[in-house]
């Protein structure tokens, strides 16, 4: 093995252990959700979500999946995501009763369920870079029921309703990748977050206004999804989903 062969080795494994990693702070944030703890919970979700947004760059990056022969590194990534995506999310909308406790099992249910179906999919994600089926973005969703104090009602319907989207091809942006509104869906998101993260940090005690301004990317994010589903050809201000 020459000496370059075996440094991309070395990065490969390296970027694999980050990946990893998010199976460990998962367990952490499981952890302090099941304790009680759940500011703590909502901090450890977002170092999940941070971890999952770098190791995929970074694999792009050494073409990872052409230099490591033993670790599959989607397999790998689906595994971590399924902890820190699904089933944590979970645990805190069961923990906190976010929907009427008839309807707990059902809803937490459809979640473990629709989401395994949808990690499992060989076409999960189109050539341009679009999900097909709500992509199980829980460690998102549930969260911010939590931090919007969202009704029950609004929690079961949502929730139910991501979890039938999981199992169809209706369209939905990757965050980074999907190159029709790239700029303005990463910006609309690097706001989000960081509004999401003041949130967590300070919950349950962060600032009224900020609960509302989050709302407006879901409702961008649900827009491309109706323009892609229903007008994909059709351009506005010269703009074009596909």
């Amino acid at each position: 093995m020459t000496e370059a062969l075996s440094t991309q080795r070395r990065i490969a494994n390296g970027v694999h252990l980050l990946t990893a990693l998010g199976a460990c702070t998962g367990l952490i944030a499981l952890q302090r959700i099941v304790e009680g703890d759940i500011r703590s919970g909502l901090i450890w979700l977002i170092v999940c979500q941070i971890l999952d947004g770098i190791d995929g760059p970074i694999a792009r990056y050494y073409e990872i999946d052409s230099q490591s022969s033993r670790i599959d590194g989607r397999i790998l990534d689906l595994l971590v995501d399924y902890v820190t995506c699904v089933v944590v999310p979970t645990v805190l909308l069961v923990k906190m009763h976010l929907v009427a406790s008839e309807f707990t099992m059902l809803v937490a249910g459809s979640m473990l369920l629709s989401s395994v179906l949808w990690f499992a999919r060989s076409d999960a994600e189109t050539e341009d870079h679009w999900f097909r089926g709500f992509p199980a973005m829980w460690n998102i969703v549930i969260p911010s029921f939590l931090i919007l104090r969202a009704s029950e009602t609004t929690v079961l319907l949502v929730t139910l309703g991501f979890c039938v989207l999981q199992l169809t091809n209706v369209e939905f942006p990757h965050i980074v990748r999907a190159r029709a509104m790239r700029r303005l869906t990463v910006t609309v998101a690097v706001f989000y977050f960081f509004c999401f993260g003041w949130l967590s940090v300070t919950y349950p005690n962060g600032p009224g206004v900020l609960r509302s301004v989050i709302l407006f990317a879901p409702l961008y994010m649900m827009f491309l999804v109706l323009w892609r589903t229903w007008a994909p050809h059709r351009t506005i201000v010269g703009r074009s989903v596909v």
